[in-house]
């Protein structure tokens, strides 16, 4: 929370204690140890600014009704020198509490000090943490599935950093295994149908045209002298031809979406350094795995799993999901990350069990991995869902999304809703540039912002630090419901980072934004005494401040004119 937050929580807190110990101390209550209370925010603002339930905690301790116990709190407590302007006794013996307005004026005034740093806290305490997100199959374009997941992944780590967390953000590339072998054929019967009749495509392999237009490429290069040679040579020289293309093509469309990563983890790297084959030899020997039908398993019922799994098969080859072992043990004992995060779609729903189980068989804290498991998306135009672009006729990819659709747009509107839920995409919303579009909305309100202090020095009046007691004039509803709102940033983003939800921050932009408009339809900036307008002026740069703070953690744009 803000330090102007935890203070005034503190101050309750030492206030209550303080009341409980003296009326003990007069004979009133009988000695007792005190349980903790809660200092909560009143969904209702009529009911204070926060409720303590402390007479109802300690109602069997002193053997009295809650409000006869809040009656005496509130007798011997002492408020002078904190936030609490008053107090009120509610229903059973809820103690409300009201701020003052000094309080708010400390808000804003912290906001100005911190500036760019406002609502980072120590959360995390510098725990280090790895989120792997996208990790799209390199042997084919990015789909909108991806393209949610790496704004969710990458908006997730930004709040994680905001949070006080050490944050890495990684992309695992598939570069071996099913997958390429599969990218090999395809590649291979494409490059030959160039100088052969009668070569058929297979029903499962890749038929997409960026394999056609990496089997032309290839053959401008080198004509038909790999047709001769035999497969396996001609397919090695395809794939080592096609996949650098194709990753530095996913690196550039990411970068393209604001996306940067620390690492671009290889597959390969895992089988070429012996990792895999190690996760294997030590499966073994943590007595988790037997043979059966000339294949090894792994015991996976004994975690929990519905049924076992084969770790090799029968001819010697590992299944897909040794390496997948070999690279979570990499990132948590060999690289020594205090938590791993993967963003996946919710399709891994039952890979996620395996690969906890077989962590804790090699002695690893599986609770370290935490998985996100992303829905799907549907675009939807003119109100109805589409599957296909209306250009290339092909299924709409992140390249193709992001030419139709701006950049901040589609960051903002992937994390409008909580990763677990089913979310439509507007084409025709994202691109309508009125206050219908929450993304739009907010950058709107720090647009208007930025206009009305350049409209003011424009005739002349500038804005200056405005003073506690000129701060301490914002005491309409409009006001202090906007302050309040800004001093919940901190807390916001801790949330968000604890339920790896960053949609929290894109919802409380939004309100964010909102409550602006409410309070500047009703309190006059220009026009009026001094000391409210510098306070008023202070106020409005605060939420700027605050929205950039907030759409530049979710790295969008916040232009001072639109």
């Amino acid at each position: 929370m803000s330090k102007i937050v935890a203070i005034s929580k503190e101050q309750i807190k030492e206030c209550i204690l303080n009341a409980a110990k003296a009326a003990i101390d007069n004979g009133v209550l009988e000695n007792a140890e005190l349980g903790n209370f809660n200092i909560e925010v009143p969904a209702n603002k009529e009911h204070g600014d926060y409720a303590v339930n402390a007479a109802l905690v300690w109602a069997k301790t002193f053997h009295k009704a809650p409000r006869q116990i809040a009656e005496i709190l509130m007798q011997y407590a002492d408020f002078k020198n904190s936030y609490i302007e008053k107090f009120e006794i509610a229903g059973p013996g809820f103690i409300n509490l009201f701020l003052s307005n000094e309080y708010y004026a400390d808000i804003l005034a912290d906001i100005r000090d911190k500036k760019d740093d406002y609502g980072k806290s120590n959360y995390g305490e510098g725990k280090k943490v790895l989120v792997e997100f996208v990790s799209a199959n390199p042997t084919g374009p990015m789909h909108i599935g991806n393209a949610r997941g790496g704004a969710l992944g990458d908006c997730l780590a930004a709040v994680l950093a905001a949070a006080g967390y050490y944050t890495e953000r990684e992309f695992y590339i598939n570069d071996a295994g099913n997958q390429i072998n599969k990218f090999a054929l395809s590649l291979d019967l494409r490059y030959l149908q160039l100088y052969k009749e009668g070569i058929e495509m297979p029903e499962d392999s890749y038929h997409g045209e960026d394999i056609i237009n990496h089997a032309k490429a290839f053959a401008e290069i080198n004509g038909d002298k790999f047709v001769s040679v035999d497969e396996e040579s001609r397919r090695k020289a395809l794939v080592d031809f096609a996949l650098p293309k194709n990753i530095q093509g996913l690196h550039d469309d990411l970068l393209k979406y604001r996306i940067e990563y620390n690492t671009w983890f290889k597959e390969s790297t895992l089988h070429q350094n012996g990792e895999t084959s190690r996760i294997i030899e030590l499966l073994k020997e943590s007595g988790y795995t037997y043979e059966q039908e000339d294949a090894l398993w792994f015991k996976a019922t004994q975690f929990g799993c519905d049924k076992d799994f084969v770790l090799v098969r029968a001819n010697g080859v590992p299944t897909y999901i040794v390496p997948d072992i070999a690279y979570h043990y990499n990132k948590l004992v060999t690289r020594g990350f205090d938590k791993a995060i993967d963003i996946l779609g919710a399709d891994h729903h039952g890979y996620v069990p395996r690969l906890k189980g077989a962590l804790t068989a090699l002695g690893v804290d599986a609770s370290k991995l935490d998985v996100v498991l992303m829905q799907m998306v549907r675009l939807v135009r003119d109100g109805e869902v589409i599957k296909a672009s209306k250009r290339s006729g092909k299924a709409i990819t992140l390249v193709t999304l992001l030419d139709e659709v701006p950049i901040d747009a589609a960051r903002f509107f992937f994390n409008l809703r909580e990763p677990n839920s089913h979310f439509d995409f507007d084409l025709d919303l994202a691109v309508n540039e009125s206050n219908s579009n929450p993304v739009y909305y907010v950058q709107y309100a720090y647009a208007r912002i930025c206009s009305i202090i350049r409209n003011l020095e424009a005739e002349g009046i500038t804005q200056r630090v405005a003073k506690r007691e000129e701060l301490s004039l914002l005491n309409t509803d409009e006001e202090r419901a906007l302050i309040s709102h800004l001093a919940a940033l901190t807390d916001e983003i801790i949330l968000a980072a604890k339920t790896y939800d960053p949609a929290k921050i894109t919802h409380y932009v939004s309100e964010l934004a909102t409550k602006f408009h409410k309070f500047y339809a009703v309190c006059r900036v220009k026009g009026i005494e001094e000391p409210l307008m510098q306070a008023r002026l202070t106020l409005c740069q605060d939420c700027a401040i605050v929205i950039k703070n907030v759409l530049t953690m979710l790295n969008i744009t916040a232009p001072e004119k639109m």
